[in-house]
């Protein structure tokens, strides 16, 4: 049975938006080989089993070029097409950039954007011999605006939208199709995760993640070039991003992603 299921790849799964995101493939029949940086992705795995399909975990550190290939040869070992991708792994880091340690900032770089593009190269050069396929790059509304507070983390998404949506033009005659999932602050760890709980916006009501996930799923079905994550809110934020001047944005977010202790 599970060799007449397409297989899709989830970066990122253990929890959070990407186990939803899995979760959304499983109930669409596809079976998932998933990573994460941790044993919760094992946990992860008997979730999406759970929903009747199969499910291949994988534990590898995102942050480095062996983990993110790691977890590709682990893949291709299943010698099976990758029909469909996400790349959601991802980390962020609060506090004034003054006072944040270069290590973790770095290692923020490392996984939003190196291991962004490591496993897009892997999953590209698989993709596109076989004349089809579907990535899913998660980014972020922050990519839309300036993040005092989070200085290193909205630019580390900027990059994944824009690769996202330049990487889909150069694969237009491909088969292959590129959708960016922009979500807005979901209910998730990420930003306790981050540091930033004394934070209003680690405090604020935050969007559904499984309406989040159900949105990038269906954009990515429906070959969207991007969508944004959550209610209508969130929506209309990222449309006044559009023409709200830059200086105006980054005041705003300094107010919400300022510590408080």
């Amino acid at each position: 049975m599970s060799e007449q299921r397409q297989l899709a790849l989830i970066t990122g799964a253990s929890s959070g938006l990407g186990l939803e995101l899995a979760k959304q493939f499983a109930q669409n029949n596809y079976d998932i080989a998933l990573s994460g940086s941790s044993d919760r992705i094992f946990e992860a795995a008997d979730t999406i089993r759970d929903l009747g399909v199969e499910a291949y975990p994988h534990k590898a550190d995102a942050a480095t070029y062996d983990g993110v290939e790691s977890f590709w040869n682990f893949v291709s070992e299943l010698k099976r097409p990758v029909e469909a991708t996400v790349l959601n792994v991802g980390i962020g880091l609060g506090g004034a950039f003054t006072d944040t340690d270069l290590d973790d900032e770095l290692k923020l770089i490392s996984i939003n954007i190196s291991g962004t593009v490591h496993m897009a190269k892997r999953v590209v050069h698989h993709m596109v011999p076989n004349g089809r396929g579907r990535i899913l790059i998660v980014s972020s509304i922050s990519a839309t605006q300036p993040t005092p507070y989070e200085t290193v983390y909205g630019p580390s998404k900027a990059f994944g939208y824009m690769f996202a949506e330049s990487l889909r033009e150069e694969l237009r005659e491909t088969g292959v199709t590129v959708t960016a999932l922009l979500p807005g602050a979901t209910d998730t760890n990420f930003h306790s995760n981050a540091g930033m709980d004394s934070s209003d916006i680690g405090s604020s009501e935050k969007n559904d993640k499984e309406v989040v996930a159900k949105q990038g799923f269906e954009a990515l079905m429906n070959d969207e070039d991007h969508v944004v994550g959550g209610d209508e809110e969130t929506k209309q934020q990222a449309e006044d991003n559009r023409t709200t001047p830059e200086p105006v944005k980054a005041a705003n977010h300094a107010k919400k992603a300022r510590l408080q202790n």
